[in-house]
Order: structure tokens, then sequence, then C-alpha cells
């Protein structure tokens, strides 16, 4: 012990200024995420080692001390939850890295608690499941070992011999008994956990000294270039089974689990061997995945299989896309702006030292889910354990969305990116489901051809696809939606009796478009459907959208292809994103304004607008974490039910 002390007490002088005071720490990352939103962050270390000193903090606010209850003790409480996530403890990685940066010895007394505590989640074959209940899901072992690897390679000079002793032989216990048992296939089961082992048993193999888990990890990863679509090399995998087609012969894909998650996995793999015929397809990878990252560092998820789990900066139960975008920064810089955008992001979205799931949680009382914060830590450290390697990464290089001109359409998930002058959109037909064991034939992700994204460079982002149906289809990672269910993406509706008819939950949704110099032209012909896929009636459930995108506004129009002979009320729904506190004025029955900081955004309609009451003024969803203003057009029978709502931005 004595020795441990005075190494800690060596680390604290020769670090010193690196991070602000431990009393400063709570408000540091969030003062820099405000001064520079918008602006050049060249200084990549600096912003992610307070974020990461933030968190921590944040973390270790929540630490559970009951000595007498050792179920608790030692664990992370959260906020929003009854229950204690069992992978809290894979926190040790990032408490042992701010314990040797800041020399505070109280870090290292918290991972080593954390450690003890996840006896807790151990399994007699090595496991770790991911909840206290011992027949949970375990899956996420290769998560847990891969933390504790990463701990015990970078920090392990922190510990006394018996402890280190102690760790290593836990992770040797779960990397031969259960890891190496398990874990035999790129397919175990959704895709990122076979491509987080590829990285998982590389790594396994260099801390443990074992030539098995190297040999494991080289035979995963033979397989890899089997998994990404043509012609944007996005990786699938994420569906049940991985290799699942649906109706219009599409493939699993989802964007979160993709760049927080598998492809650090593999990207990392790829360059400690030096694989440079891996890395020159994961480039490509990255580069396809790249072009859905919003300006702002979002990323657009709004059609992925698993956009249950969305929030506007990635996913909910995730790491970060830091690691691969960054260590890849060098060969393509743009992949550095992305790990920029994507770090600022989460500090916007930190408060009180905890990452929130989405940018309006605060603003409508809503507390965050620990377990954000605890995966997001990882990557952080690993960041700030390889900041000699990314001394390059900054924002200078745009975006791909930033610089887009016209339509990109990705074929593979009947998808289209739109872009036209300050306005981005995003229009999806995917109908790939993700079946579940509660309700296994409900969508659950925006499609019916519907606007899933609008952005505007000046404001930020208007509208966003949520779930249509909000499902916990994972109860233990996902909140509940306070203040009820309103759905955000953009739709055609009818209610009767009821039921609810929507475009949202149209599989078989026609979309085209066409574009000159002037605008960019959608045209979507669709069928309004219930959850079971099935329309109310012919003669009253076909609809036409049109989304027109110009340099100066965007207009939205809604119309009946049967006329007005339908006796059915539909309504345009039209849920403009704003947080609470931004001003909301209604000028007239037909146009109504809602002030933002840095421009006033203006819906104007052929018909009356209503907005929709509600206790708290705005209508909030867990997807991707952002309250609306829940702006409704009806369609008039008398004149060909048809309704244009425009948008521009004074």
């Amino acid at each position: 012990m004595q020795n441990r002390r005075t190494f800690i007490e060596s680390l604290s002088f020769g670090s010193a200024g690196i991070f602000l005071s431990t009393g400063g720490i709570l408000t540091s990352s969030l003062a820099l995420a405000n001064d520079s939103a918008g602006k050049s962050l060249s200084d990549f270390d600096s912003l992610s080692g307070n974020l990461l000193a933030d968190w921590v903090d944040g973390m270790l606010a929540h630490q559970i001390d009951e000595p007498d209850n050792p179920i608790h003790d030692g664990a992370l409480a959260c906020p929003s939850c009854e229950h204690i996530h069992g992978r809290c403890w894979e926190a040790v990685y990032p408490f042992l890295r701010v314990a040797k940066t800041t020399g505070d010895e109280k870090y290292l007394a918290a991972a080593i608690k954390l450690f003890d505590w996840s006896k807790n989640v151990s399994g007699a074959d090595g496991r770790w499941t991911n909840d206290l209940n011992p027949k949970s899901w375990h899956g996420t072992s290769i998560f847990g070992a891969i933390a504790l690897a990463e701990a015990i390679q970078y920090h392990g000079d922190l510990l006394s011999e018996e402890q280190l002793a102690t760790w290593k032989a836990r992770l040797e216990h779960a990397a031969s008994d259960y890891l190496w048992k398990k874990f035999k296939t790129l397919n175990f089961t959704n895709v990122n956990y076979g491509f987080t082992a590829v990285h998982g048993f590389d790594l396994l193999g260099r801390v443990l000294g074992e030539q098995k888990y190297l040999d494991r990890s080289s035979e995963l990863a033979s397989g890899v270039k089997e998994y990404f679509t043509e012609p944007n090399k996005l990786l699938f995998g994420e569906g049940k089974p991985y290799d699942v087609r649906s109706t219009r012969n599409l493939l699993p894909v989802d964007l979160g689990y993709n760049v927080e998650e598998s492809l650090n996995g593999v990207t990392l793999y790829a360059l400690h061997q030096k694989d440079e015929e891996l890395l020159r397809l994961l480039q490509k990878s990255l580069e396809g995945h790249l072009q859905f990252m919003l300006p702002d560092g979002g990323w657009d998820n709004s059609w992925g299989t698993r956009q249950f789990k969305w929030t506007y900066w990635g996913s909910r139960t995730c790491d970060g896309c830091q690691p691969a975008f960054a260590m890849m920064a060098h060969r393509n810089p743009a992949l550095g702006t992305a790990a920029v955008r994507s770090t600022d992001l989460l500090a916007r979205c930190t408060a009180n030292g905890l990452l929130h799931g989405g940018p309006h949680y605060v603003s409508h009382g809503v507390s965050p889910c620990i377990h954000h914060t605890f995966a997001h830590a990882k990557t952080l450290a690993f960041v700030q354990d390889h900041k000699k390697s990314l001394e390059h990464v900054d924002d200078a290089t745009p975006l791909p969305r930033e610089v887009a001109k016209g339509v990109k359409h990705f074929p593979e998930i009947a998808v289209s990116l739109a872009a036209k002058g300050p306005w981005r959109a995003t229009v999806s037909a995917y109908d790939s489901i993700y079946r579940t064991k509660s309700e296994p034939e409900h969508i659950l992700h925006a499609t019916g051809g519907s606007l899933s994204v609008l952005y505007h460079e000046k404001v930020g982002l208007l509208l966003a696809g949520s779930m249509p149906k909000y499902l916990q289809v994972e109860p233990l990672n996902q909140q509940e939606n306070p203040g009820g269910d309103f759905p955000l993406t953009p739709r055609i509706e009818i209610r009767k009796n009821g039921k609810w008819f929507t475009n949202l939950y149209d599989l078989t949704a026609k979309v085209t478009h066409e574009e000159n110099e002037k605008q960019i032209r959608f045209h979507v012909q669709t069928t309004l459907t219930n959850l079971n896929y099935r329309a109310l009636a012919d003669e009253v459930s076909r609809f036409d959208l049109e989304y027109l995108f110009e340099e100066n506004r965007t207009v939205i129009t809604a119309q009946s292809t049967n006329g007005d002979t339908s006796k059915e009320q539909a309504s345009l729904i039209l849920p403009v994103l704003s947080p609470t506190g931004e001003a909301v004025k209604q000028v007239s029955e037909t146009r109504i304004e809602i002030s933002k900081p840095n421009g006033i955004v203006v819906i104007e309609s052929t018909v009356p607008l209503t907005i929709q009451e509600t206790k708290r003024g705005r209508v909030f969803n867990m997807v991707p974490g952002a309250e609306a203003v829940p702006i409704i057009a009806q369609l008039p029978r008398d004149s060909g039910m048809r309704a244009t709502c425009t948008i521009t931005v004074l």
C-alpha cells in the first residue's frame, strides 16, 4: 500500500495543471461546450480530457457507500432507473485513467471498489451478466473483458501486486472459461459482439500472453469482409438473424451500433496488426457511415434497425465513435473531424457530471441514465491513453454533409440524404424489422417514405424521426418515455375508433426524387396502415407526400389520392423540435413562429394550424431525446384533402 501511495503522490506533481482542480471539473466541460459550439476545436486532447474528468467526478458522486449491503456497496446508482446496471463496473478503466492523470487516490479507491462489486454479476463460468439477475444476458462479457484488459494494460501499475494478480486472474477466467467457448464465430449474435471480439481476443492475447487468443482474433478477422453492403460498405448484422433480408431484400443495418461499437473493435485490430487490406476496407466503411453525421456532430440514426436506442449523439449502451474515427484520421482528416464534433456534442449533452440521453433532457426535466456515462467514459479514457497518436486530430476538414449538394441515395437501406443550400434532410423507406420477443412484428424505426431528419445550418435539428410507438425492447437499458408517447416523425395519420393509421407503418411506400439547380423534390406514394400493417380501407388510405427543398425553404405537402371522397379526417403532423424556453407564437391561424437562439423558424400552411395542448407545453420522446412543438394541419375534405406546410428560417 505504501509503495502505491508513494507512486500516486509522485504522479500528482508530474500532472499538475493538466486538468482543472476537482472542484471546477463539474462545470469545465459544460463551459467548454458552450464556448466552442460552432467553432474550430483543434485541441481534441483538452476537450476529451476535461469531459472525461467531468464524467468520472459525476460517476464518483453516484458510487454507493453501503458497507453492510454488499449487493449495492461500490456500484454506481442510476438517477433514472430503479435498478443497478450490471455493467457499471466497467468504469474501472476511466477511473484508473483519471487516477493516474490527477494523482488523486480517491479515483483509485473507487476503481478498486467497483471491481470488488463486480462479483455480484460474475458467473461460475467466467461470465459477467448484464444485470444482477444471474440469468440475464451475458454476451456483454466481451465488453467487460476489454475494459478490464485496458485497465490492466495501461494502468495496472497503480495496483498493488496482490490486486493486479487478482484482476488478471479474473480476466483469465472470463477469457478461458467463457469467451473462448462462446465467441467462436462473428455471428455469435448481433454483429457488434463478433466484431468487438476481434479486438477483444487480440487484446487478451497481449495482456495475458496467450497465443491462442491472438489466433482466435485472426480467425474471426478473416471473415470480416463478408459483412459490408454494396455500394457504400455499410456494416450489416444488427438483426435477428444477422443476415435476414426484408421484403425489399435489404439487410439489417444500424448506424448507432456500427459507429459506436462494431467498427471500433475491428479497426483497432487492423491498426495493431497493420493489416493494410482490411484497413482500406474499413476506411471505405467509416467514410460510408460518416455520410450520416450532421454538421453539429449528431449521428442520424433515424432509420436504423435498432433505432429504439438512438440518442442524437449515438446509441444508449454503446461506447462512442472516438476510437475508430480518431485513430483513422491520418488516412482521412474528416474522420478526425467526426471524433471532435461527436465529443463536443457529448459535452453539450452533459450536465452535473453525467451524459444525458439527448439534447433536451435538461429542458424537459428528465433524469439521465448513468449507463450512457460509464460506457462512453471508456472511449475517452482510450483517447487519453493514445493521445500521442492523435495530435493531428482536429475539425479543420469539413464533414461530408456540410459540403454536400443534391441527393445521395443509399440503395442498400432505401434511404436518401438531401442537401440544398442550408438544408439537410433524410427520407427513409427502409423496411428491415428488428424482431423482438415481446412484439416481434412492429417496425421500430422511421420508414414509410418519412422525412426522418430535417436540419438547417443556422438553427440546427428541426425534425427527427422516432419510433412510431415507443417500445422498451430492452427494458433495463431503456428509460420510460415521460408524459405519454407522441412520435416525433412527421407523418400523415387518421385516427378512428381508437385505432391509428399512418404512413409510419407502411413498408411498401414508393419514393422517387428529381433535382435541378433550383430545387430537390421527393415524391412518396404511401398507404396508411395500423401497427399490424393493415389499411383502414383502400379508398381512404392512399396518400401522396411531397418534400420540396429550395435554397430558402422546405415545403411539405400531403394529399389524398382519392380526392375529397373520404369520410375520415386525415392530418399532417409536424413535431418541430424545440426545447422548453424557446418562444412559440401563433401569428395567425396559418402561421406559427418559433424563436431560436440563431433564428426564427416559421411554419406556414395552406390550412389552419393547431398546436396540440400538453401539460408540459412540449412533447418529449426518448428517441432521440428531444422535445418538440406538436403542430397539426388537418387536411380539409372540401379541397381535395390537401395541405401544404412551408418551413423557412429568418
